[in-house]
């Protein structure tokens, strides 16, 4: 018997510990999301966006886990992928 993704999530997000944890990577999927997005539209693999910023593979596939990334280094991400960045502050 095989399980999708969405249905294991789904299960696993009905615990609220792990509701309350999971929501508090919120940000950094968000981030995830949209450098791969980013990437993904532009045609390009990490190994090319990697030589265009002038680091490894390893390091975009770090950059593209959304976790401790500056700004400055998702400027950077953007250029070398050819779409520009806009940083919006949400009300909560």
């Amino acid at each position: 018997m095989e399980i999708s993704f969405d249905e294991v999530r789904t299960e696993l997000l009905n615990d609220p510990e792990i509701k309350v944890e999971y929501d508090s990577l919120e940000q950094e999927f968000a981030i995830a999301q949209a450098l791969i997005d980013a990437r993904s539209s532009a045609g390009m693999t990490q190994a090319q966006v990697a030589e265009k910023l002038g680091v490894s593979q390893p390091v975009v596939a770090r950059m593209e886990s959304g976790r401790n990334i500056s700004i400055k280094s998702i400027a950077r991400y953007a250029k070398a992928v050819g779409r520009p960045i806009k940083l919006q502050i949400m009300p909560s």
